[in-house]
């Protein structure tokens, strides 16, 4: 006999399904995931399109939204100590906003599917504005020490006397 769930627990199994980051002030906040990012410089929605942009260029489904944030949160203070790339990023997600509400009707960030905001990435990849966000997400993302055990990674070394002493023969999957 099939299992019944009364409106209750559907409601609350729903609303824990579609939790997703919301922009509230000056701030994005998750709910689910309980946590918020202040935004000083640029638009909070700005801020949310880049955790979005972030998520597609380095796909890990391991890793919560709030890494993504946190990577991201330097283009933040970048914008606030430089007003050219304030301008560069509020005008390259505009353009990339528009790209989506004409294919999609949508924002990008609020496109449900990977597939198509990969597509619109592959058509800014040359510029400029992705350029930037790539590179910085490479030491944004992976300098931060608590995702490192997601990845399998322990950390340098050296102060233990290298990989040879260290993890050099301690692989399971191999």
């Amino acid at each position: 006999m099939p299992e019944t769930i009364d409106r209750r627990r559907f409601l609350a199994g729903s609303a824990t399904i579609s939790a997703a980051i919301v922009v509230s002030g000056s701030a994005l906040i998750h709910a689910g995931e309980a946590w918020g990012l202040e935004v000083n410089s640029l638009k909070p929605g700005t801020m949310l399109t880049l955790v979005k942009i972030a998520r597609d260029i380095y796909p890990h489904d391991r890793l919560t939204d709030k890494y993504y944030a946190i990577a991201v949160k330097g283009y933040d203070k970048k914008s606030a100590d430089n007003p050219a790339v304030k301008a560069m990023i509020e005008d390259s997600v505009m353009l990339i906003d528009g790209i989506a509400k004409a294919r999609h009707g949508v924002p990008y960030a609020e496109i449900g599917w990977e597939e198509p905001r990969v597509a619109i990435l592959k058509e800014i990849e040359a510029g400029p504005f992705f350029l930037m966000i790539r590179s910085g997400l490479v030491v944004g993302l992976y300098n931060q020490k608590e995702i490192w055990p997601l990845f399998g990674y322990e950390g340098e070394s050296a102060s233990e006397g290298g990989y040879l002493h260290r993890g050099f023969n301690d692989l399971t999957w191999l």
